[in-house]
């Protein structure tokens, strides 16, 4: 009898916890039996390995195998575990040395020929071999994604071969190694500029603001006036995420299946679903937990446009998100645990037809009409939207050809980045972000400042939750000023970009 162990992570959100994959070899028939909650494609392993190893020219052991993957109650997913379970077979079998797989972790699917073909999910198990000082053993087609974490030993392999020689001592296997592009320090001139919205000064000032402070955008006007476009150019002005951000919004994408953009690696990301995106599409779920769109947009931008052509129920998802920064997916035999730290872009028409209250008359929408439009959005969401801004229909003086032009977006990025790094020192977060408590203690108002707040709560009807907004968003315009307090002026501009209703963007 015989019995090897070795080191592995399953997936579940964006964590990788650990997995121990014990080989045991016993008399009886040539079978393997794999226990410890595996899913259909962890079960037929059991072919792929036996093809593998035989490919790569070993001998498979003509005896019972039972395969442990521990912890037992955790659920495992996928051909992340082909390539630790063939190992074990080996090191059990007495055709790899037992001390070999000390201080290793391994991943990766095993083609029949034995070749390693790519796992999803390898950023955040290569970030727990960093903490854990081991070194982590991958598939080659996944080298460029465990590449961007730094202060790791990932190695990469593109056969059962190969990685057998490594662990024998007969050869070396490569180095994953970071092959960040030094653009990808800086903002991509690919990106939308600014420059080419004409007019709107108020849309454009109210993206600057909320480009500065992380808070969360509804805009509202006719067809044709440019609010996609406004959207589109949000991402042009932000900060460039740091390392860490940055690695966190690429795991959210790793564990998706998608591809990171090594060369756009600290830009914010961008997510615009359709309006007929599902719950699941846009919050994450799935039998095995997926994120959704609210996720990719982690550190980023989700865009909705067109919001009341979106089904109530799926935007009501939206609450919980937008204010603890995360989604939890409750399946029967897990949970997973998605981050979703985003900025919420909105745009919508003031009524069915779209133009209410504009000049030439031209909406015949009932109120009637217009009340159920606008009530498709809940006051709940609503109040979680800081800034509320009006996109009416620009002068055709100012789309001529000889129009002058509005400032660029490095301009503007300027003074963002500026504003943002002055929240930064001052509480180490965005100010879109500040707790309660952080907001007593950062956005202190004069005694009559604090009196033309409470008139205005009181006349607009606004919640607890949209004072503390209305205080955030002064903070912010303050800090595009460079002024350590919130004077009169950035509380009164605040003030007037919040909006009870949608229909009173009219």
């Amino acid at each position: 009898m015989a019995l090897a162990v070795v080191h592995s992570r399953a997936q579940v959100g964006v964590s990788a916890p650990r997995v121990d994959v014990e080989v045991h070899l016993s008399g009886g028939l040539p079978i393997i039996t794999i226990v410890g909650l595996p899913e259909a494609a962890v079960r037929e392993s059991r072919d792929r390995v036996r093809a593998a190893i035989v490919n790569a020219h070993f001998e498979f052991p003509q005896q019972r195998a039972t395969i442990n993957l521990a912890p037992a109650d955790l659920p495992k997913h996928g051909g992340r575990f082909d390539l630790p379970i063939a190992l074990g077979i080996l090191a059990a079998s007495g055709q790899l040395p037992l001390k070999s797989l000390l201080g290793h972790e391994f991943l990766g699917e095993l083609a029949l020929s034995g070749e390693l073909r790519a796992v999803i999910g390898i950023l955040p198990a290569v970030l727990k071999a960093r903490r854990l000082g081991r070194v982590l053993v991958v598939p080659a087609e996944n080298a460029g994604e465990a590449g961007l974490v730094g202060g790791v030993d990932v190695r990469t392999a593109r056969s059962l071969l190969e990685v057998c020689a490594h662990l024998r001592g007969v050869s070396v296997l490569p180095q994953a190694s970071a092959a960040i592009p030094a653009a990808a320090h800086e903002v991509p001139d690919n990106l939308p500029d600014l420059a080419d919205v004409r007019g709107q000064p108020q849309a454009r000032r109210a993206l600057e603001i909320a480009a500065a402070g992380a808070h969360n955008l509804l805009m509202i006007g006719p067809p044709g006036t440019g609010k996609t476009m406004l959207a589109s150019r949000l991402a042009g002005i932000l900060p460039l995420l740091d390392v860490d951000e940055a690695l966190e919004s690429a795991a959210v994408r790793s564990v998706a299946g998608m591809p990171v953009d090594v060369a756009q690696f600290r830009v914010r990301p961008t997510r615009a679903p359709h309006h007929s995106a599902s719950a699941a599409a846009l919050i994450g779920g799935g039998s095995i937990p997926r994120p959704g769109e609210v996720s990719l947009a982690h550190h980023g931008v989700l865009f909705l446009d067109e919001l009341p052509e979106f089904d109530r129920r799926v935007l009501e998802n939206l609450r919980e998100p937008l204010e603890s920064g995360r989604v939890l997916i409750s399946r029967a035999a897990q949970q997973a645990e998605f981050p979703a730290r985003f900025q919420l872009v909105a745009a919508m028409n003031p009524c069915p037809c779209g133009h209410l209250g504009d000049p030439s008359g031209r909406c015949r929408c009932t109120p009637d009409a217009v009340s159920r439009y606008a009530a498709r959005i809940s006051g709940p969401l609503l109040d979680r939207i800081d800034l509320h801004v009006s996109v009416p229909r620009p002068p055709q003086s100012s789309l001529r050809g000889g129009a002058p032009a509005g400032e660029s977006s490095a301009t503007v990025r300027v003074r963002v980045v500026a504003a943002r790094e002055r929240a930064l020192t001052r509480s180490g977060k965005a100010n879109g972000h500040l707790s309660p408590r952080e907001v007593e203690r950062d956005c202190a108002l004069r005694d009559a400042d604090a009196g033309l707040l409470e008139r205005a709560v009181e006349r607009l009807g606004l919640s607890a939750r949209a004072f503390h907004r209305i205080l955030r968003v002064a903070r912010t315009i303050a800090d595009l000023d460079a002024s350590p307090i919130i004077a009169t002026n950035h509380l009164a501009e605040a003030i007037a970009l919040r909006r009870r209703e949608p229909s009173a963007a009219g």
